[in-house]
């Protein structure tokens, strides 16, 4: 599927010309202080094509807190390690129910519904941990392999916060080992999810990262295999269905792809055979998604035809 690129750049600026100053109708995450303080007018836009251009506007070279991002390298990760007795562990349904819900995973006995809610995330956290002498070390290398940048860091102020206000997540995870299903000690979990939660990078750093899933699982950079087609496959098909939280539904319908937010307000969005667009604007809507991250990311797919079900 080759798609036309020309002046995309060009687009890229109109777009974020168009959209920035929607930012007044969200607001920033306020239960993570570390991430209330952000200035709320920042807003950037990368496009990474799977032949080795990437394009930006605004401030997407700067680094931000990428939370809920992360949970698709730990996916992959523990793809890798587990193969299929993951899904045993984790389903792969839409929730239906706030991301961090206790409810849901009490009526299912503690396995999650899919493995992009906090829950589900958790249980990977606990696989990693299980399965990594040193798993935060794990996953910082893997991310700064797959964005080729050994310069990534976690946010330790963010970190702080995140661990000093975990309650809910603390809760979840106690939650799952009550029904068996957490192996690991709960605080090495938590440490594991809220460090991974804490990685601050850029727009443009985040879309070169994730171009394998847009590539049948294969870095097109570097041509190293990341994963096999089928798990990027299904990677990008949990995305589809359960990555923009409650409002996953909807953005498929508007938008038609795989995509995943963050609360620090940074979105992705894979594009099959061509790329990866990040955006990132910290205000949220009601949702947790950036209102206009999601506006920015609408705009390119429309004009570029993006969308995986044309």
């Amino acid at each position: 599927m080759k798609k036309n690129i020309v002046d995309l750049q060009g687009k890229l600026n109109a777009l974020l010309h168009s959209y920035r100053d929607s930012f007044v109708e969200g607001a920033v995450a306020d239960y993570i202080p570390a991430l209330a303080s952000v200035e709320p007018d920042f807003a950037g836009i990368a496009v990474a094509t799977i032949d080795g251009k990437t394009v930006g506007a605004g401030d997407y070279q700067h680094a931000f807190s990428i939370q809920s991002i992360s949970k698709i390298f730990g996916l992959v990760m523990a793809m890798n390690r587990l193969g299929d007795s993951l899904w045993q562990r984790v389903r792969m349904e839409p929730s239906g129910q706030p991301f961090n819900s206790i409810i849901q995973l009490e009526w299912e006995k503690g396995i999650p519904r899919n493995p992009v809610i906090n829950a589900g995330a958790l249980l990977v956290a606990d696989v990693l941990t299980s399965h990594y002498s040193a798993s935060k070390l794990a996953f910082l290398g893997f991310v700064r392999k797959l964005a080729n940048n050994e310069d990534i860091r976690v946010d330790l102020d963010v970190y702080q916060s995140e661990f000093t206000h975990g309650n809910r997540n603390a809760a979840l995870a106690y939650l799952m080992k009550s029904f068996g299903n957490i192996e690991a000690e709960i605080p090495d979990v938590l440490s594991h999810y809220f460090t991974q939660c804490s990685i601050a990078m850029s727009c443009e750093q985040l879309a070169q990262s994730l171009l394998f899933l847009a590539n049948k699982g294969i870095d097109p950079l570097t041509k190293q295999v990341i994963c096999s087609p089928k798990d990027a496959h299904r990677v990008n098909a949990i995305l589809s269905t359960s990555g923009m939280y409650d409002q996953s539904g909807e953005f498929a319908f508007s938008v038609g792809l795989p995509a995943k937010s963050g609360v620090g307000g940074g979105l992705i969005a894979i594009v099959p055979n061509y790329g990866v667009i990040c955006t990132w604007s910290p205000p949220l809507n009601s949702f947790g998604n950036s209102v206009v991250g999601m506006k920015l990311v609408e705009g390119i797919a429309e004009e570029l035809g993006l969308s995986i079900y044309h």
